[in-house]
């Protein structure tokens, strides 16, 4: 099995900084989105911190058998099922951790964290993880399903059955997340394991893209580009832009190849 990968990230319309960061590991078959929050640029470092120490803990323990610091996992965390599960957990928790005490000391950096969306794909099939609203979709037999689920105020509402989905456009808490990397001293992480078909593309984003691009629009964008991952990351931030690219925008798509 081998990753096919491309992907873009775009200031918008109306920032003028990008606080959006995102990596395509060249090691292992991991990618990750991470979108950044804080006042005076605080997000942008919180994003790159968060994707700087994630790479950092791949590339330590890629040949360790058990790397995992188990007497640190968060309480009340689902207990990984494989080893692969357990390292992405432990890799988002340690840029938990890292963006936590940064914060901490520099009070220019107080109250910074960065959403973060992870996908790690073995030969059965892919490991998603994630924290706030950055999402992760698949593409596949043409169909575009959103995997993950936002730990956002908004949604916690529309699963209460207190906000209809319908109403979310006038929701005036709808950017509020309930959780993000480095805002507490844990943070619990949401994984799932979906197995491969032949043909699946996973898209990576910020709500950057999944806001003002909705998912018919992005569903005909990939259709139209087929395997030209690099022409539908372009695309995609087109469609966000042209939609009034109220935030930065970050697009990765991820293909295996057997």
């Amino acid at each position: 099995m081998r990753l096919q990968c491309a992907g873009l990230t775009d200031t918008g319309m109306v920032r003028d900084h990008n606080e959006d960061s995102f990596l395509v590991s060249q090691t292992e078959s991991f990618v990750v989105v991470a979108d950044g929050m804080g006042g005076h640029q605080s997000g942008e470092v919180a994003s790159r911190m968060a994707i700087n120490e994630i790479s950092a803990y791949y590339d330590e323990t890629l040949h360790q058998t058990d790397p995992i610091e188990l007497a640190n996992w968060p309480v009340g965390h689902r207990k990984p099922k494989s080893r692969e599960e357990r390292r992405l957990i432990a890799a988002l928790v340690r840029a938990n951790r890292v963006i936590n005490k940064a914060a901490g000391e520099n009070p220019k950096y107080s109250g910074m964290g960065t959403t973060c969306v992870a996908a790690y794909f073995v030969q059965e099939g892919v490991i998603i993880a994630h924290v706030g609203d950055s999402r992760c979709y698949r593409f596949r037999k043409g169909v575009l399903e959103q995997m993950t689920e936002d730990h956002s105020l908004a949604n916690e509402y529309i699963r209460s059955k207190i906000l209809k989905p319908e109403d979310l456009p006038s929701f005036p808490y709808k950017n509020v997340i309930t959780r993000a990397v480095g805002l507490q001293e844990s943070v619990e992480v949401e994984t799932h394991f979906y197995p491969h078909e032949p043909g699946d593309i996973y898209l990576l984003c910020s709500d950057g893209l999944s806001d003002p691009v909705k998912v018919p629009q992005m569903t005909e964008i990939l259709a139209s580009c087929g395997d030209d991952l690099a022409k539908a990351c372009r695309e995609l931030i087109i469609a966000a832009n042209t939609n009034g690219g109220p935030d930065n925008v970050t697009a990765l798509l991820a293909r295996t190849v057997y």
